[in-house]
């Protein structure tokens, strides 16, 4: 079977994949794009995690694509309604007749002579193996594993008499009425899952080795509301999103510059939400934005606190038993049910090998360029948010300066554009090493590195980046661009000066 060739291909169809592929579409109607998707619908991680009260933990003003305003009175939206707004964004664009979908991508090499990739997938449901070429291709998969969740293993765990469950997996009839649960976790999945479990449950226990920092947040914008009764949406919506990201820079970089001051406001906010509750179930061992802060709703999660309905142990597992778990303190927590909610599996790029000319790439020994590219690696985007803001701020621009590079391409008739360092700026920092929650901290040796300075340092800055992707010229004396006549291997590509 000969492979199918488009101009681009992009890979993932869930919230960063659609978006970039509407940015993609809109600026090169002409261009021929597909979007593979293992998966069977559009969505994502949205389509993928079903447990009880999964939502976002962004604003969606800032989390929504900029080109297509999400109108609701709701600050955090539900996993659904999010699930449906992806579909309809890559409806309303077009986009649906573009994804190929139950196709798993294993490896994708890149020809320098004949200057396009090749991707070798499987059809997962039938075994049968399908090849793309494409000239650009853009992986959009996230940073974690689909197939599983990060599960440790517990001491006696095989002796629980009840169901052990990770959200990544939930159980599609789970009935967890009138049980008894434990929620092993205190990120952002656990401080979803109990209080929507609350609701049901007999008793839900959040069991944590270290406290997280939790943000009582409104679940509804009373200023977007009044201003949409005057305004109309479109401008409501652009002011929203504005005001949000400022909100969002400016706490962060407060932690940042005072963190002991911000760890005390915190603390003593979590402990005033919940003051039946002992404060060291909210003393964090590290300092703010060293991880992500959490946020609830209308502070659902201490509401459940205050009811009753649900608590907090902080300890460590001695082992499992038949009738639940016992901490080293030697208390016994009963269970029906264990969630363990003890994180992701990081999988970069969705677990593709990337070739060029046959040769594996080391990814751990590469620097991404502004964020998006990859040292040494032709023709290929890369889209990864940010961990200190809502991730699709960093996709957005993304797909702009993606559109950028590919129209100043085919204006001077290149045909690949490589980052190449002729600085000796790689250094042995992570991408994310000041970012510090388990399981970024499981996965460093698998990321790619940090530069010393621009274009290579990953700034995790909206402002910045923004600036950088969407204004700054394309052409810096770093891309190697290459033509069809001159096509060479990577290495060799030295940078051609535009002319115009």
């Amino acid at each position: 079977m000969s492979a199918q060739h488009y101009d681009i291909v992009i890979i993932g169809a869930g919230l960063s994949g659609i978006g970039t592929a509407c940015h993609l579409a809109r600026r090169f109607p002409n261009k021929s794009m597909a979007i593979i998707e293992r998966r069977e619908k559009v969505g994502g991680t949205w389509d993928l995690f079903r447990y009880p009260g999964i939502r976002s933990d962004s604003d969606m003003a800032s989390f929504g694509f900029d080109f297509k305003p999400w109108y609701s009175e709701k600050v955090l939206a539900k996993g659904g309604d999010i699930r449906e707004y992806v579909a309809e964004t890559a409806r309303e664009f077009g986009l649906y007749e573009k994804v190929q979908y139950g196709l798993k991508l294993d490896n994708a090499d890149w020809s320098s002579n004949e200057q396009q990739w090749t991707l070798y997938t499987q059809h997962e449901a039938s075994g049968e193996s399908r090849e793309f070429t494409c000239g650009f291709m853009v992986n959009c998969t996230g940073y974690y594993n689909y197939d599983h969740g990060y599960r440790p293993h517990f001491d006696g765990e095989e002796n629980f008499k009840g169901q052990i469950i990770h959200p990544q997996q939930w159980p599609e009839e789970l009935d967890y009425s009138g049980k008894k649960v434990v929620v092993i976790g205190s990120g952002a999945t656990a401080i979803t899952v109990v209080p929507a479990m609350a609701e049901k449950a007999a008793k839900v226990t959040m069991l944590q080795r270290s406290p997280s920092y939790i943000m009582a947040m409104p679940d509804t914008d009373k200023i977007t509301m009044a201003l949409n009764k005057v305004l109309p949406k479109k401008w409501v919506f652009n002011m929203t999103r504005k005001r949000n990201i400022l909100i969002q820079r400016g706490l962060y970089l407060a932690c940042q510059r005072w963190p002991e001051r911000a760890r005390k406001l915190l603390i003593t906010h979590m402990h005033k939400q919940a003051p039946n509750i002992d404060v060291r179930h909210f003393s964090p061992t590290y300092m703010p934005w060293d991880q992500r802060l959490c946020a609830a709703p209308d502070g659902d999660f201490f509401t459940s606190l205050r009811s009753g309905k649900a608590d907090i142990a902080t300890d460590h597992i001695e082992r499992f038993d038949e009738t639940g778990i016992v901490l080293k303190s030697g208390q016994h927590l009963e269970a029906d049910i264990i969630v363990s909610a003890t994180g992701l599996d990081v999988q970069l790029m969705g677990g593709l090998e990337l070739k060029l000319d046959g040769e594996p790439v080391a990814l751990p020994r590469k620097m991404t360029y502004k964020g998006i590219l990859i040292q040494d690696i032709p023709n290929y985007g890369w889209i990864f948010g940010y961990t200190n803001a809502p991730w699709t701020l960093k996709s957005d621009i993304g797909g702009q300066y993606l559109c950028r590079l590919l129209a100043y391409m085919e204006k001077q008739g290149f045909s690949a554009a490589t980052p190449v360092d002729h600085g000796d700026n790689i250094t042995d920092t992570g991408m994310l090493d000041g970012f510090a929650p388990g399981y970024i901290n499981r996965a460093k040796d698998r990321m790619p590195r940090q530069g010393k300075e621009a274009p290579w340092a990953v700034t995790m800055h909206y402002g910045k980046d923004k600036d950088t992707l969407v204004n700054q010229a394309v052409d810096d004396g770093i891309l190697a661009f290459s033509t069809p006549a001159k096509a060479a291997r990577h290495d060799n590509v030295q940078p051609i000066k535009a002319t115009a």
